[in-house]
C-alpha cells in the first residue's frame, strides 16, 4: 500500500486506514501484516479486538490462515483509550470493528488526531448484504480504504458478500465456514431469493 509522505511534518497528525471486505477475504491477514511491518520498523504498536470475537483465541488477533498477534480484548470502544498512551504508542490496530458500538468512530478519530496511525479491519456488510454497524462511518473518515475480496465458493468470481448458511436472524453470530460462505453478487442474490421462497 502506498502512503504519501507528508510535506509539512510540523502540521502532520495521524491517519486512519480501513481494511474491509467479506468474510474469508484476508482482512485480518492484511491487518497483521501491516502491524508486524510497523513492529519491524521499531514502532510501538497496540492491538485491540472486541470481546465477542473469541473464535480462535481469547487474547490474540488470529487470521483464518492461523497468523496471530497478541491483542488486548475490550468490551466497548471507549475502553481502547484507557490502554493507549499517545506518548508511547505510534500505531493502533483494531480488528473486527463492526462488532464495536458506534463510539468506535470517535475513538478512532481521537487516536488519529493525537498523531497515531490507526489501522482498522472489519466486515463492510452483514449477512443480509447491508452496511455493518460503524463500518460505513469508519470508511468515510479514513484517509485510506482497502477493500479486499474472497473468492465465491459457487462461481469462482470475486466474492463481496458473507452468506449465512444457518436460519438465525441474529445480527451478530460469530462463526466460520460452518456458518458463512463468501459469495459473488450473482450467487448471493440467487441464494437470498431462494431463502424467501422457502419461507
Amino acid at each position: 500500500m502506498f502512503l504519501e509522505i507528508p510535506v509539512n511534518h510540523h502540521d502532520n497528525l495521524g491517519w486512519i486506514e480501513v481494511i474491509t471486505g467479506s468474510m474469508f477475504s484476508g482482512k485480518t491477514e492484511e491487518l497483521i501484516r501491516r502491524l508486524k511491518r510497523a513492529q519491524f520498523a521499531r514502532q510501538k504498536v497496540e492491538i485491540f479486538k472486541p470481546a465477542v470475537d473469541n473464535r480462535y483465541d481469547e487474547k490474540k488477533v488470529v487470521s483464518h490462515d492461523a497468523n496471530a498477534i497478541p491483542s488486548i480484548v475490550v468490551q466497548r470502544a471507549s475502553d481502547i483509550l484507557k490502554h493507549v498512551d499517545t506518548n508511547q504508542i505510534q500505531v493502533v490496530g483494531i480488528d473486527e470493528a463492526q462488532f464495536f458500538d458506534d463510539e468506535i468512530v470517535d475513538v478512532v478519530n481521537e487516536l488519529a488526531d493525537s498523531g497515531l496511525r490507526v489501522i482498522v479491519a472489519g466486515l463492510d456488510m452483514d449477512f443480509r448484504g447491508k452496511p455493518f454497524g460503524p463500518m460505513p462511518y469508519l470508511m468515510a473518515i479514513a484517509e485510506y480504504v482497502t477493500k479486499v475480496h474472497a473468492i465465491c465458493v459457487e462461481t469462482g468470481n470475486l466474492a463481496h458478500y458473507s452468506y449465512r448458511k444457518t436460519a438465525s436472524e441474529d445480527l451478530v453470530l460469530v462463526g466460520e465456514k460452518d456458518v458463512y460462505v463468501p459469495l459473488s453478487r450473482a450467487a448471493f442474490v440467487k441464494k437470498m431469493k431462494n431463502k424467501k421462497i422457502e419461507k
